[in-house]
């Protein structure tokens, strides 16, 4: 049986990095994935050889409009959209197609979130595609409505999980991102320009004005048995993908005392068997150019005894882990696949 997968917004940096991750998948090189409609909005009627030039398998083809007439008849459907409009295209699917949000539309499973940072009809959430999340692989697997996470609440949650799990921090969380410009998506904006972003840094939707913000506490608060707090600060830094989360918390009460060693265990035990996380060796600090075009993320962790906090840091591609090698993770998942299929570990380098 062939598989057939459409990307809708196939042009953005997300959907290109879906083409790459597919185009590599060894069941499309054994014929057994076919990759269907590629489409855009403003760039419908592009040749795909000018829209996707790191794509030469596919030269010869057009992207195509974005709407259910051109998506439909497809086994699986990813939405690589802007907020706000995969929800409407989803609704005109069939209900056997496995589609794959990679936008915010149905992350958040509470409606007055949702009304508060982004407004507008709520649509529901869906499994949600973190899969190192406890009980979250076997809401995956076979699913037909796939919500992928921000990019940010990727590297924050799996930096701070296993803390919170374990009941080794108190829920008051403080995280810092630094991220490349492409976490902003394609779309020509001033700030994001090479001249306003080379030898910058810059922090921005500060203050717990990120829209994030509470996906990583929702994210945390699946496993603590008090809501948790979330104070989170992105940066922007003068790269093209790649994201280094600096995540810390007060150890709680009961873990007072708790050291490095006990915390590194703790660790250890929580992604022993996670093929795409890494706890790196004690002193050694994740790196972004150590992931890129990976799906993996390189934590580390240790205990601040001065202050009495946990620190925990976490190196992600923000196209890969963070987006793209989510979607065909969960992919995998939903269609029965090995869950590592056609996602590198190795990162490129220099």
């Amino acid at each position: 049986m062939t598989v057939s997968v459409a990307i809708a917004g196939a042009t953005g940096y997300a959907g290109g990095e879906l083409v790459r991750l597919l185009l590599g998948h060894p069941e499309h090189l054994a014929g057994n994935l076919q990759i269907g409609a590629l489409t855009g909005a403003s760039s419908a009627g592009t040749p795909v050889s000018e829209a996707l030039p790191h794509a030469p398998e596919l030269f010869g083809r057009t992207i195509e409009p974005t709407d259910a007439e051109h998506l439909a008849g497809h086994d699986v459907v990813f939405l690589a959209l802007p907020h706000g409009h995969s929800a409407e295209i989803a609704a005109q699917l069939p209900e056997d197609t496995v589609v794959i949000d990679c936008a915010a539309d149905h992350r958040l499973t509470d409606a007055g979130d949702w009304a508060h940072w982004y407004g507008g009809d709520y649509s529901g959430s869906w499994p949600y595609g973190i899969p190192e999340m406890p009980g979250h692989r076997e809401e995956l697997a076979g699913a037909t409505r796939i919500a992928l996470p921000g990019c940010f609440p990727t590297g924050a949650t799996l930096a701070l999980l296993p803390a919170v799990a374990a009941g080794l921090v108190a829920p008051e969380v403080t995280v810092t991102s630094v991220s490349g410009v492409s976490g902003a998506g394609k779309k020509p904006v001033v700030t994001n320009l090479g001249a306003e972003t080379m030898g910058s840094l810059r922090a921005y939707n500060t203050a717990g004005r990120h829209r994030h913000t509470p996906e990583i506490a929702q994210n945390l608060g699946e496993y603590s048995e008090e809501p948790v707090s979330v104070s989170f600060t992105p940066v922007l830094a003068p790269l093209p993908r790649g994201i280094l989360t600096v995540a810390s918390a007060p150890l709680a009460e009961a873990a007072a005392g708790t050291d490095t060693a006990a915390a590194r265990a703790v660790y250890e035990e929580f992604y022993a068997d996670e093929p795409f996380v890494t706890l790196l060796a004690e002193g050694v600090q994740p790196q972004t150019q150590w992931v890129l075009g990976a799906n993996t993320c390189h934590v580390q962790v240790e205990v601040d005894a001065a202050s009495g906090r946990l620190l925990a840091t976490a190196a992600i591609d923000n196209l890969t882990k963070g987006t793209a090698g989510a979607g065909v993770q969960c992919m995998n998942l939903a269609l029965g696949l090995p869950e590592t299929a056609g996602l590198p570990t190795t990162a490129v380098a220099p």
